[in-house]
């Protein structure tokens, strides 16, 4: 192992037919794995970014994925470990980042739901906030065991897991150091630098939007995100095109229609409540109905992924209940250390042991006293559960845990409960209460899952154990959804101001609504789901598409110039070796990016959540100002903080290529 250099070109592309990937740790070699000093740091961490998580997701609607950012600080640790005489092994740092990871999905689904208790004037209690968190959180790894094979193994080559190929050049380049690690490296500077200059001292406009001419109301942009370029470089042009497509229907096509359409209405349309269509910018356009469109998308898409599944789900149980057969047969089965699971009696006893704690515990649901409704809250839990983190796992395998659509699962699902809920005549304020606890389990679960599918890539890259790892995602679902609770509880004066809108939540508290008032636009769900089934009739993978319908098309943007950089870097290239060379050396710089912004915008979010308040910079006024004062044209002045923007975003990429040109030989020196 001393002798590599990195992973192997398998790591990227398929295996073909009839041989196997061999991982970068030997199957046949056993190191230390599930350790005290890999669990305790990434507890620490997952307590850590999973508090931070949560006041970032309340202020701005997301969250970033802490992986990279957690292998980061686990490798650092590591080493000061050495300082002691204590020596860590590669898969010990994996297990530590598996272990902290899992704070920033439970952080994910907690904020994106709860706060909505609290603005409905019925805060629930820290017990029953936890008690959720820990059953969606658990749901979310079980249910991932019995698709580990299929997705991460089967499809492997085929479905990218950028952040877990990122966590894994991350880990093995600090280990095999040289180029490697420079290149990661170079990458964390840069990316914490970029997040600093526009996300901290916004220097710069920190995305850059314009009206495209003879279309109403049509806007383009570009989110300032180092971060997001590097996940399309890692994703590839195919998958980013795609994405980016989405979004160009929602912003060229959608928004102008609706715009035309309601231009002449003298009536406000649900969900808005108080502007007219023709009062309305793009972004609340997009914001008040395109979300719908998009939410329809995602659940269509979604219903034909789990289509798609369901041979592979059913081959999967089947081979677990031939393992426990051999079992109590005492047949003795030799698997490879890299391919044992969870067994499926595990996760069939979990499941149903967590169905019937929400069931029978009355502080799960909180005010719900009726056993009925609580039982058929469990039953809908698990079955949106295990289709969303169906879902949810292949979505984020083809575009990253930073572009996972949670809220637009979350709304599916909300609808689908209320729904139930609406003909059970559940429509007070237990059932919105009911409605919303089930939206908060399944999409902790949805979000969770994504991150295990990304964590179990990385260590299918670097030769872990599946079932330490499925182990370590439990442990740290259960202590870090305690402190992730406590969190958005202390924080939940400000819920609904400036300083916490807590934009998603308000979001699901108008779906539940909707659907028990029976005033939800259905039509626009469906025309979501329409879009999806064209899609698939179009021959496009409907799920990457939905998302970018769904998400905004200013995030979509920098993932498709990333793509399209690696597609450019690899053509031009003399030979394969050197566009192998490029794309490797592309992957552990955008890898870098990736980890660097995520760093940098934890501990933003750590100072503000210390402070109380979002820190505050030298902003992007000042370049308007300085030309307004040398005499510039007003409309100059005016676009001078995006033109800068932009230049800056340029400088980036010039740079990136350049990282990517550079010939092995000085890369490796």
């Amino acid at each position: 192992m001393a002798a590599k250099q990195g992973l192997s070109q398998q790591a990227y592309d398929p295996v073909p037919d009839g041989q196997s990937y061999e991982p970068y740790v030997p199957a046949e070699e056993s190191l230390a794995e599930f350790t005290i000093k890999a669990v305790v740091p990434g507890i620490l961490f997952g307590i850590l970014f999973g508090a931070a998580n949560a006041y970032l997701g309340l202020q701005a609607g997301l969250t970033i994925s802490t992986s990279i950012p957690v292998a980061v600080m686990t490798v650092a640790a590591f080493r000061a470990f050495r300082l002691f005489g204590v020596r860590g092994t590669l898969l010990e740092a994996n297990l530590s980042q598996t272990v902290g990871s899992a704070s920033s999905s439970v952080a994910s689904g907690v904020i994106f739901t709860l706060p909505a208790l609290f603005l409905w004037g019925m805060p629930p209690s820290l017990l029953q906030m936890t008690l959720l968190a820990m059953c969606g959180g658990l749901l979310g790894v079980l249910f991932m065991v019995p698709l580990r094979r299929f997705l991460i193994e089967r499809e492997h080559g085929k479905l990218p897991y950028p952040e877990g190929t990122a966590c894994a050049e991350v880990l093995v380049a600090t280990e095999v150091g040289g180029g490697h690690a420079r290149n990661v490296f170079l990458g964390l500077a840069v990316g914490a630098l970029f997040k600093c200059v526009f996300g901290l001292a916004h220097a710069f406009t920190s995305t850059v939007t314009f009206a495209v001419p003879l279309i109403p109301k049509a806007r383009l942009g570009l989110k300032m995100s180092s971060a997001l370029f590097g996940v399309g470089y890692i994703l590839g042009p195919r998958i980013a095109a795609i994405m980016v497509a989405g979004g160009l229907l929602s912003w060229l096509v959608i928004i102008p229609i609706i715009a035309a359409w309601g231009a002449g209405r003298t009536e406000v349309l649900y969900p808005e409540t108080e502007l007219l269509i023709a009062q309305m910018k793009p972004d609340q356009l997009w914001e008040r109905y395109v979300r719908y469109i998009g939410a329809g998308a995602v659940a269509m898409a979604g219903f034909i992924t789990l289509l798609r599944s369901v041979p592979t789900m059913v081959e999967s149980f089947r081979i677990g209940a031939q393992q426990l057969k051999n079992r109590f047969d005492n047949v003795i089965e030799i698997v490879p250390r890299t391919r044992r699971d969870l067994s499926l009696k595990i996760v069939a006893l979990g499941a149903l042991t967590i169905a019937l704690v929400m069931a029978v515990v009355p502080q799960v649901f909180g005010v719900i006293e009726s056993t009925v409704l609580r039982a058929v809250a469990a039953i809908l839990v698990v079955i949106f559960a295990f289709f969303f983190v169906t879902v949810a796992s292949r979505i984020v395998g083809l575009v990253g845990v930073t572009s996972n659509p949670t809220s637009g699962m979350t709304i599916a699902t909300l609808i689908g409960t209320a729904s139930v809920f609406l003909v059970m005549g559940w429509t007070d304020d237990v059932g919105k209460v009911g409605a919303l606890c089930v939206g908060c389990v399944v999409a902790i679960a949805a979000s969770i899952s994504g991150d295990t599918s990304q964590d179990l890539k990385t260590g299918f890259l670097l030769g872990a154990t599946p079932r330490r790892q499925q182990v370590g995602e439990l442990i740290g679902v259960l202590t870090a959804a305690a402190f992730v609770c406590w969190t958005v509880q202390w924080l939940s004066p400000k819920f609904g101001t400036d300083d916490l809108p807590a934009p998603q939540a308000t979001l699901m508290r108008l779906v539940i609504d909707g659907v028990l008032q029976q005033s939800l636009p259905w039509t626009l769900v469906a025309i979501g789901a329409g879009i999806a089934i064209l899609a698939e009739l179009c021959r496009l993978p409907s799920l990457p598409f939905a998302v970018g319908v769904y998400l905004p098309v200013t995030t979509m943007v920098p993932v498709f110039l990333g793509g399209l950089l690696r597609l450019l870097m690899q053509r031009r290239a003399s030979s394969e070796a050197e566009a192998a060379s490029r794309r490797e050396r592309g992957v552990l710089f955008g890898s870098g990016l990736v980890g660097g912004e995520g760093l940098m915008g934890v501990g933003i979010a750590a100072v503000a959540f210390y402070t109380k308040e979002e820190p505050e910079g030298v902003g992007s006024q000042w370049s308007t100002d300085l030309a307004t004062q040398l005499g510039a044209p007003p409309a100059l002045a005016q676009a001078l903080p995006s033109i800068l923007a932009l230049a800056v975003f340029g400088l980036l990429a010039l740079g990136f290529a350049q990282c990517c040109r550079r010939r092995a030989a000085a890369a490796d020196a």
